[in-house]
């Protein structure tokens, strides 16, 4: 169980450091491939010694070797956040790779934790562009449909699963649909970026289950609902203020993803139903 933390939590690390250059390049064009990380500064290329996830910025203070322009804290941060979020997404889904009892087993139990550890870095990186820049680039959310199918698809054959499969295309589409019907309705309130960021989330929701759906979908409107109206008592938004939905999209995903079905159970067993089919 320590390797399932400490693994994940340093490619968190590294994957950090390269997200970190993904929310600073995309939304301004720009190549993740070149040219060299410098200073914005004084455009001194930084040194993989000075690009060491967290312990670079903290051994300079935060300040650039050749000019001492200040840093961000958000470098290490994200740095640091991702690994966090790499070894708690590993607790999620690393076990059923641990406890596989054949090779096909343990392929599938591999596929489904990288693909879900793979949304935890375009979560990272769509949720800082967006509250950025107000958009969530088709350059990342495009293939991610891809990345998904392949990962999730090869997975749910190997497994013999082919309900959730099923459920994933279905999930897709379902939200495609209603994201695309909101922005219809309600020019200006629903960004096309959204809509199809909508298809990606509903992939991996409908991969865990109905629960995980219906949970994923609701926590992201209660989610942006509570942080507009905070943004509004504290007048530093209007009702009429465009709020990036993007990053609560994606965290009203992840509830989903880990406690939707736990909550979906719950509450129709108040109504004496069976939870046993959300799954």
């Amino acid at each position: 169980m320590t390797a399932l933390l400490l693994v994940p939590g340093f490619f968190g690390l590294l994957i950090g450091s390269f997200l970190n250059v993904v929310v600073y390049r995309v939304p301004n064009g720009g190549s993740i491939v070149s040219p060299p990380s410098a200073c914005p500064g004084c455009a001194s290329r930084i040194a993989w010694y000075d690009n060491i996830p967290v312990v670079s910025w903290l051994a300079l203070r935060g300040r650039c070797r050749s000019c001492g322009n200040p840093i961000s804290a958000r470098y290490p941060l994200v740095e640091l956040g991702t690994a966090v979020l790499f070894a708690l997404v590993a607790v999620v889904f690393g076990p059923p790779l641990l406890t596989a009892t054949t090779p096909q087993a343990a392929i599938a139990a591999a596929l489904v934790l990288v693909a879900f550890l793979y949304l935890v870095a375009i979560t990272v990186a769509l949720a800082l562009i967006d509250l950025d820049a107000h958009v969530l680039p088709n350059a990342i959310v495009l293939p991610s449909y891809l990345v998904a199918a392949a990962l999730l698809g090869v997975a749910g054959a190997l497994a013999g699963d082919g309900g959730a499969l099923i459920r994933a295309g279905i999930s897709m589409a379902a939200l495609v649909v209603a994201y695309l019907v909101m922005a219809l309705a309600v020019p200006g309130g629903m960004g096309l970026g959204d809509v199809k960021l909508a298809g990606v989330l509903g992939i991996y929701l409908g991969f865990v289950g109905w629960g995980a759906l219906a949970v994923g979908a609701l926590a992201a409107f209660v989610l942006g609902g509570l942080y507009g109206c905070a943004l509004i008592l504290a007048r530093r938004a209007k009702r009429t203020s465009g709020i990036p939905f993007g990053p609560w999209m994606l965290v009203g995903a992840w509830v989903g993803i880990v406690f939707g079905n736990s909550i979906s159970a719950g509450y129709l067993a108040l109504f004496g139903f069976s939870g046993a089919g959300l799954s």
